[in-house]
């Protein structure tokens, strides 16, 4: 730890969306065994901290894979989905090379638009792995398959009309999955106006923390916003939009290289110690001390 609590460890790596070649352009199916190694060849480091910019849906076959999302780590086994959504730190697990499964990769802007916004504008908050069994463990396993197929068919369609099946298919993986994960009891449905908020959080939570601005910007009353966020997430409005902010603080802290002095000026935060005030508030630790515990000091 280095002046004003400064870091010697590198920035967070933001990764974009690459294609291979031959590969269709907006889109990735790769076995989870090779990830590490393709990572590699891409002067990534797949078991250090990572955000992607892109969707990953991961499918597991057999056996378990372990994988560390924004300070969570699961371990997905046989039969299980795993969403990991852009933006969101990702590490690796050791076992990667020997995981069994299959990741599909593709930016949001690659899936058709309707699909877009009914499926993935759903909070930043990590979701655990989904297992699911019966007719919809089925009804994912033949989306997959079908996905597959057309991928690797890529030579007996022209590109435009290949990349048209592809968005297709996607669309049903993803909806199907959207609905599996929507189906977990207790799990509410996202409302409309929930949706439109969550969209102004992501694009404004460094810009303003007040409920009244959002509101404001979207047309609706404080209490229809804080309704709707109670109704999708359990918790307010206010709460919502802090613990997005807090979030976002511990990703920068735990994996970034800022000074605490520069996090708070990238958040929004009039200086260090308003922010440190905020953090501790909300998380009940500084975050020179929470970035000492992250990293093992």
């Amino acid at each position: 730890m280095g002046k004003n609590g400064q870091s010697s460890s590198p920035v967070i790596r933001e990764l974009v969306f690459r294609h291979t070649a031959g590969s269709p352009p907006g889109l990735e199916l790769m076995d989870l065994a090779g990830l590490a190694g393709r990572a590699l060849r891409h002067g990534n480091d797949p078991y250090a901290p990572l955000r992607p910019a892109f969707h990953q849906l991961v499918a597991v076959r057999s056996g378990r894979l372990t994988v560390s999302v924004d300070f969570t780590t699961y371990e997905p086994a046989a039969g299980d989905w795993l969403w990991i959504r852009p933006g969101q730190v990702q590490r690796w697990g050791p076992d990667l090379p020997e995981a069994d499964g299959v990741v599909v990769a593709f930016p949001p802007g690659f899936p058709d638009a309707a699909t877009t916004a009914a499926t993935v504008a759903d909070p930043p908050f990590a979701r655990g792995p989904l297992g699911p069994a019966g007719p919809v463990a089925e009804g994912l396993r033949r989306a997959l398959d079908h996905l597959r197929y057309e991928y690797d068919a890529a030579s007996e369609l022209p590109l435009e009309a290949h990349l048209r099946v592809l968005r297709h298919l996607l669309a049903v993986l993803v909806e199907r999955l959207t609905a599996a994960y929507a189906a977990e009891p207790g799990r509410p449905v996202p409302s409309e106006t929930f949706r439109r908020f969550h969209t102004a959080v992501e694009r404004d939570f460094a810009v303003t923390r007040r409920v009244e601005d959002y509101a404001a910007a979207l047309g609706y009353s404080r209490r229809t916003l804080t309704r709707a966020t109670e109704a999708a997430t359990g918790m307010s409005a206010k709460r919502y939009v802090d613990e997005r902010v807090v979030l976002e603080a511990k990703r920068e802290l735990a994996h970034g290289g800022l000074p605490v002095g520069a996090v708070a000026e990238q958040l929004g935060f009039a200086g260090a110690g308003d922010f440190t005030k905020f953090f501790r508030q909300r998380t009940g630790t500084t975050p020179t001390a929470f970035r000492r515990t992250a990293r093992g000091g």
